[in-house]
């Protein structure tokens, strides 16, 4: 196979503060560490370019010392930005607390980063065999319109991929199912599958969404240090994680959809895709930060193991 990975979604600064609990409301606690970082779409962008795929971002980057570390990070990983810069306005920062053993909490603040349009994720250009990724988040607030009338445009042979985050239930239903009548991989982690399916239970709710996507589409369910669940065709095949001892989760997610995508792209079936972007997921939550992806060398040495 052939393709780029484009990715719609709003690239963030995460500003990342290590804490040692959650503070009661009215409460405080003492940080241990403070780092900015690209994240959000920045994170699945650079894990699909540092695992060898072509990638393209094609949504918004704001004027100012936020929007200036995005493009740095991205273009250090030969990131292609299609849209131009929004200008007067930087991009927005997602606050990120982040507990011992790894959980973390989201604040998010909204920018330039939203300032999107039809013609500005048409700078992308997708053709067939690219994969656009859109995430539930675009669902809700200013993105939304011009998200979902591009999406409707694009060709039938390109791949549209949901990631649905822990948003997508409040999105308006009609807005909901047109989505999901163009999605042709879903990429979703248990909870959030779940609760689109209202069952539990990874196998259960991954054969529930199968049914509200278009035929042929594949399914993909993420199940932290368990691994994933990938349903094509009506098939099911379980792939095993490898449980670490977690110093940070944040970005597993999207380190995993990247290193899918982009091992899809080099030609290899989605279980083998899954495969290593388990192994990827692993290694990313035992270093700091949203942009940890290992190379893919790394990748072959823990499956090796």
């Amino acid at each position: 196979m052939a393709g780029r990975v484009i990715h719609t979604a709003q690239a963030l600064v995460d500003a990342v503060l290590e804490v040692p609990r959650l503070p009661p409301p009215g409460g405080n606690v003492m940080a241990s560490g403070y780092e900015r970082y690209a994240g959000g779409a920045a994170t699945v962008l650079v894990a699909a370019a540092r695992t060898g795929a072509r990638a393209v971002h094609a949504g918004a980057v704001g004027t100012g010392p936020n929007g200036d570390l995005v493009r740095a990070v991205l273009g250090a990983e030969g990131v292609e930005m299609s849209a131009p810069r929004v200008p007067d306005l930087d991009t927005g920062v997602c606050v990120v607390l982040v507990e011992p053993g790894g959980e973390r909490t989201f604040v998010t603040t909204q920018g330039a980063e939203r300032r999107v349009t039809v013609e500005s994720f048409a700078t992308s250009a997708p053709e067939p065999g690219d994969h656009v990724c859109v995430s539930g988040y675009s669902l809700l607030g200013r993105p939304r319109d011009p998200l979902v009338a591009w999406l409707g445009s694009l060709d039938e042979a390109v791949h549209v991929v949901l990631d649905p985050g822990a948003g997508f239930p409040e999105v308006d239903p009609d807005v909901r199912d047109a989505v999901l009548r163009r999605t042709t991989v879903w990429t979703g982690n248990a909870a959030e599958s779940a609760a689109l399916a209202g069952v539990d239970g990874v196998r259960e709710s991954a054969h529930i969404i199968a049914g509200l996507l278009p035929e042929g589409a594949v399914v993909v369910v993420r199940d932290g240090p368990r691994g994933c669940l990938v349903r094509e065709r009506g098939a099911e095949t379980v792939l095993p994680g490898h449980p670490q001892r977690p110093v940070d989760t944040n970005g597993a997610g999207d380190t995993h959809t990247g290193v899918l995508l982009a091992s899809r792209t080099a030609g290899l079936a989605w279980a083998q895709a899954a495969a290593r972007a388990n192994a990827a997921a692993a290694l990313t939550v035992t270093r700091k930060g949203p942009d940890t992806c290992p190379t893919p060398d790394e990748v072959d040495t823990l499956l090796a193991r």
